[in-house]
């Protein structure tokens, strides 16, 4: 699979880290940056990925900036985009499962590395349940 992951500068260490764990799970990782510690606008790297997702360039996007909360609702105005901010392995699957959640939105601030990359592993592993989720999600994909 194809997946699209950006950070802002409180993001970017964590983003390469998790790049990294995308790679080695046998996925394409188109990095839409930042690269360093520059002060940036988090709106920028959301909209580069979500706009990846919601064209269908890519399967799944993942987004890093100090809370996961900014990139959560960036990401969430473009359209195609489920962005689900997340904090645990439960909270992964779930967005997964039952809101069909193609963006996974983290807080390098809030969550340490390894918490962060088991929920990635989740998160790209975890198909969507269907049945009477996929009513819901399609309720959520008529507001766009």
């Amino acid at each position: 699979m194809k997946i699209a992951i950006g950070a802002d500068h409180a993001g970017f260490e964590i983003k390469d880290s998790l790049a990294e764990l995308v790679r080695s799970l046998g996925h394409t990782v188109l990095d839409a940056g930042t690269d360093n510690a520059d002060s940036v606008d988090y709106p920028d790297y959301a909209e580069e990925v979500a706009g990846r997702v919601g064209s269908g360039e890519v399967a799944f996007g993942i987004l890093v900036c100090g809370s996961g909360i900014g990139m959560s609702i960036a990401a969430n105005k473009v359209a195609g985009v489920r962005a689900a901010l997340c904090t645990c392995e439960t909270m992964a699957r779930l967005g997964r499962q039952h809101n069909d959640a193609n963006v996974l939105c983290v807080g390098a601030r809030i969550t340490g590395l390894g918490a962060l990359e088991a929920m990635v592993r989740v998160f790209l592993e975890t198909p969507f349940e269907g049945g009477r989720h996929q009513r819901r999600v399609d309720k959520m994909n008529d507001l766009d």
